[in-house]
């Protein structure tokens, strides 16, 4: 038996390394997945590799309301139910501080990490709340928690999201649904690669030398793999948690116990 044998889960940020990680562990803990991002040919290639039948795939943009509310039918359409949402969709946005940074990347940074994780929970919780049952995890960052030189429209959009999560828990969860945030790390993929050179700029130092810094701010000496992050959402999506709702989960390989 699988740990979420007859769930339906809906992720966003889908063709991302944590969101294809995320897709092919609870596809192989028994669950039916909705894959939603704006990159269809990503999307397209990852059901191609993972090869499962109980996967669809979803073009659309999370700051968009009408293409909110088409991937959540969609996904209600095929599959009646929505039983987790994991609400990941993310950017990181230009680096450099507050005073060089544009209002338009500002924006733009706040649209799809703060207005798209909003989105996705006005338009998901009410099938949660029909159901009387569901779990919503949100993706934030340990920027989420923390100030973080050199990146405060990322910042700003992960604290919002922390907001986000204890509001929603409070006012769901007579209905059974939990909202939880995840908080990871530095992750191995192409997103902290945009960190390090942005700030390799930024410093005038190489990328090697700014990653070198940045894995040692981590107590276990190194970057979180997308395995690393799923295994925490795995929990949080299953029943194990059941009585887990409005917390902010580290996966930061011990960042948090710094501060």
């Amino acid at each position: 038996m699988g740990r979420l044998d007859g769930k339906v889960a809906l992720i966003t940020g889908g063709a991302g390394g944590l969101g294809r990680q995320t897709a092919e562990l609870f596809l192989n803990e028994g669950a039916k997945i909705a894959l939603v991002d704006i990159d269809v040919l990503k999307l397209d290639k990852i059901r191609n590799e993972l090869g499962s039948e109980n996967i669809i795939t979803i073009e659309a943009d999370v700051t968009n309301e009408s293409n909110v509310r088409y991937y959540v039918e969609q996904t209600v359409n095929e599959f009646d139910q929505i039983d987790i949402f994991f609400n990941n969709a993310g950017i990181i946005g230009e680096i450099g501080s507050i005073d060089e940074q544009s209002l338009g990347n500002f924006n733009k940074v706040l649209s799809i990490n703060t207005t798209g994780a909003f989105l996705g929970l006005k338009h998901v919780l009410p099938v949660m709340k029909r159901q009387q049952q569901g779990t919503v995890i949100n993706t934030s960052s340990v920027d989420g928690l923390r100030g973080s030189p050199n990146l405060s429209p990322y910042s700003a959009s992960k604290h919002a999201v922390v907001g986000l999560t204890k509001t929603a828990a409070l006012e769901n969860a007579a209905y059974n649904v939990r909202v939880n945030s995840i908080h990871p790390a530095p992750v191995t993929g192409n997103m902290m690669e945009t960190v390090e050179k942005g700030l390799s700029a930024v410093q005038e130092n190489e990328s090697s030398e700014v990653k070198e810094a940045l894995t040692d701010s981590i107590p276990m000496g190194r970057y979180a793999e997308s395995e690393d992050i799923s295994k925490v959402v795995l929990f949080l999506a299953s029943d194990d948690s059941d009585f887990v709702t409005g917390s902010q989960y580290r996966v930061d390989g011990g960042m948090g116990a710094t501060s």
